[in-house]
């Protein structure tokens, strides 16, 4: 094995620690979220993602970035969601094909009532894969990385 076959299987190591701890968080996540506000991941995602644009609106592409969700997966969500009142759909005063998206006072409230569920399940899903050996180095990066905020 030469040396670029080890940088191969380091960063394919990598990816596949990676994947391990993504698959337990979001696991611990939707259960949590599901039994306790009927909410899925990717949707408590987007209206996160809608919480903070301080009282701004999101495009549609946006908001299919933020969730990483193709734009026909985002439209489906959104409608799923504007259905329940969590979220409206805008037109663009500049662009008619231009759709914006803005979480509801309904949506607010829902997501202020999941985010303590999220977050305390977020953090003892990371206290759990700690005790994992394969994990751990991935959880401690995690903990000690200074990721800048969103501008």
């Amino acid at each position: 094995m030469g040396i670029s076959d080890n940088a191969v299987e380091i960063r394919a190591r990598g990816w596949r620690t990676l994947v391990a701890l993504h698959g337990l968080i979001e696991t611990r996540l939707e259960r949590a979220l599901q039994a306790e506000h009927d909410l899925s991941v990717v949707e408590f995602t987007v209206l996160d993602a809608l919480s903070r644009q301080d009282g701004w609106h999101m495009r549609m592409q946006q908001l299919a970035r933020a969730a990483a969700l193709s734009s026909s997966a985002t439209t489906r969500l959104v409608s799923r969601l504007e259905d329940r009142g969590l979220l409206t759909r805008i037109l663009c005063d500049d662009d008619r094909r231009g759709i914006y998206t803005e979480l509801t006072q309904d949506g607010d409230a829902l997501l202020a009532r999941a985010r303590p569920t999220h977050d305390a399940t977020l953090e003892s899903s990371l206290t759990e894969a700690e005790a994992v050996p394969e994990l751990r180095g991935l959880v401690a990066a995690l903990h000690g990385a200074d990721i800048p905020a969103p501008a």
